[in-house]
């Protein structure tokens, strides 16, 4: 099963992907390609597959991502369709943490196997909030992310579950139901 947790920027979508990979081990993350450069402490094929933007580029030329995105500042991110291929052969359960487009990419790909769940902010305004309180990105990237919240909250219906972020541990445990009714039943 793969369990694609999507949702505007500020919304918690990863801090929940964290809290479920804790209680749930046996679910792999989906790590990401990227073409933006490894950061100290960082490993390939651990925190991202890395790339130059000309080997991305073919990795999108020859169909080989799931889904991908450019961001505002040039870099790409996707998901590998052979990271993903790999793990559903080894019949192991997969989480991601992508974007709104990216989820349902994912969902158009592989069907009934993708469990797609927004996570909703209880308001633009928290939201807004969360993106500056964070303090990692520069002011014309917190306004470009703000730009996307209706875009990205206007799609949350094409989702199969809809989870509103108010308090985190009651977010949490919402997508562990998710998980867990999914799991006493796959769809193969």
């Amino acid at each position: 099963m793969l369990y694609v947790i999507a949702a505007p920027s500020g919304a918690g979508k990863t801090t929940i992907v964290r809290e479920i990979l804790k209680s749930n081990p046996e679910i792999v993350f989906s790590v990401s390609a990227t073409t933006r450069e490894k950061r100290s402490g960082e490993a390939d094929g651990k925190d991202y597959f890395y790339f130059t933007k000309d080997e991305f580029k073919k990795k999108i030329a020859n169909d080989e991502l799931v889904e991908y995105e450019i961001l505002f500042n040039g870099d790409y991110y996707g998901t590998l369709k052979t990271y993903v291929e790999k793990n559903l052969k080894e019949g192991k359960d997969m989480i991601f943490d992508v974007d709104v487009n990216g989820a349902l990419s994912i969902k158009k790909l592989y069907g009934l196997n993708a469990r797609l769940i927004f996570i909703m902010p209880p308001e633009k305004e928290t939201l807004i909030k969360r993106l500056k309180n964070r303090a990692t990105e520069s002011k014309e990237q917190i306004e470009e992310r703000i730009k996307r919240v209706d875009l990205e909250i206007g799609k949350a219906n094409d989702f199969d579950y809809i989870v509103v972020n108010d308090k985190l541990d009651k977010a949490v445990n919402e997508v562990q139901k998710i998980i867990s009714q999914s799991n006493t039943k796959k769809d193969f």
